[in-house]
């Protein structure tokens, strides 16, 4: 690991490493034996947040499912091949259980509403049906093989709240979604198999402990979002999509605040101690509490077809390093 990943405990140079499995590492990073993991993570909070699973039965006491995990995917209801072959051709662990939800974004809805509230409808869904994980996975995220398996160690484990996979903007050249800061662009100081923390994530695929969730809910502003056939359902503004203009009379200006939704709840999350209010106090105190795990690799689909990045990733990295030592600038820790 580099020094500014700054892991809890130094990584035992023994501790057994998988590498060059292309089958599980689509995107050649490092896959790490569970154990490593261990070393890496902080404690977990005491008492823990993270409840144990249970059944969630009907009226006539049959089970209807197990709380363990919810997956909620925004879509307009138009998806790639490739993104249901990754989706439904990812390895599903042993005794493994999930629910899914698609909550369909439609096209009468107005831009810049419609994705936040796509997304409320969702946290409504978990907290309604006492889910204890979410992962959000948008439409246009096409997640390697191994995505399952990767998660079932955060949520075997129970000492992370947020973790966001390792993806790439859908431009050229593309950076990476991953934000220590705002307004100070993309964090790219680290390298493919590195945990990175972070104060800003994306919620293409991002795994989220519902007890933040929850703690958001419960202040949270309730509307109403409109259905087709007419009626509507209330929700409430967990996500949202910032779109404030305002004029400050001092200054005599305009003031635009515009983004999207990721950052806007990152931001929420942080200011409004949601993390210690859900019992994750330790993680709350961290500079950067959201953690990228980029052995998660994850490929970003345009609405024509391309994929970014449309090269190795490898190469990236060393197009990266390249420009930095013709520079001569070197990453410094954080």
């Amino acid at each position: 690991m580099v020094d500014h990943i700054a892991p809890k405990t130094p990584l035992p140079e023994d501790l057994p490493r998988r590498e060059d499995v292309v089958a599980l590492a689509p995107s050649g990073g490092r896959i790490y034996e569970y154990e490593v993991y261990r070393h890496l993570l902080p404690d977990a909070p005491d008492p823990s947040p993270v409840r144990e699973a249970r059944a969630i039965l009907d009226d006539t006491g049959n089970q209807r499912y197990v709380n363990r995990l919810l997956v909620g995917t925004p879509t307009t209801g138009k998806i790639w091949m490739q993104w249901a072959a990754a989706r439904y051709g990812a390895i599903v662990p042993t005794n493994w259980s999930m629910v899914s939800m698609v909550e369909y974004i439609h096209s009468y809805i107005p831009m810049r509403y419609e994705l936040a509230d796509a997304q409320n409808l969702i946290v409504k869904q978990a907290v309604e049906g006492d889910f204890e994980w979410l992962l959000l996975l948008e439409q246009d995220n096409l997640i390697p093989v191994d995505t399952f398996l990767r998660l079932n160690y955060y949520v075997r484990d129970g000492r992370v709240p947020v973790v966001s996979g390792l993806y790439y903007t859908k431009n050229v050249p593309t950076e990476p979604l991953v934000y220590r800061g705002r307004g100070t662009g993309a964090y790219t100081k680290f390298e493919v198999g590195d945990l990175v923390w972070c104060d800003g994530v994306p919620t293409g695929c991002l795994l989220i402990h519902c007890s933040i969730l929850r703690a958001m809910w419960a202040d949270a502003e309730s509307y109403d979002v409109p259905r087709p056939d007419g009626s509507k359902v209330r929700t409430r503004r967990v996500f949202i999509s910032p779109r404030d203009v305002w004029f400050d009379p001092e200054s005599a200006q305009f003031n635009t605040n515009v983004g999207t939704t990721d950052l806007r709840w990152c931001t929420d999350v942080i200011k409004g101690e949601y993390l210690a209010k859900a019992g994750w106090t330790a993680i709350q105190q961290q500079e950067y509490p959201f953690l990228v795990d980029t052995n998660w690799f994850i490929r970003h689909i345009d609405d024509q077809g391309r994929i970014y990045p449309d090269y190795a990733i490898q190469e990236i990295i060393a197009q990266r390093k390249a420009y930095e030592a013709r520079k001569g600038s070197h990453a410094e820790p954080a």
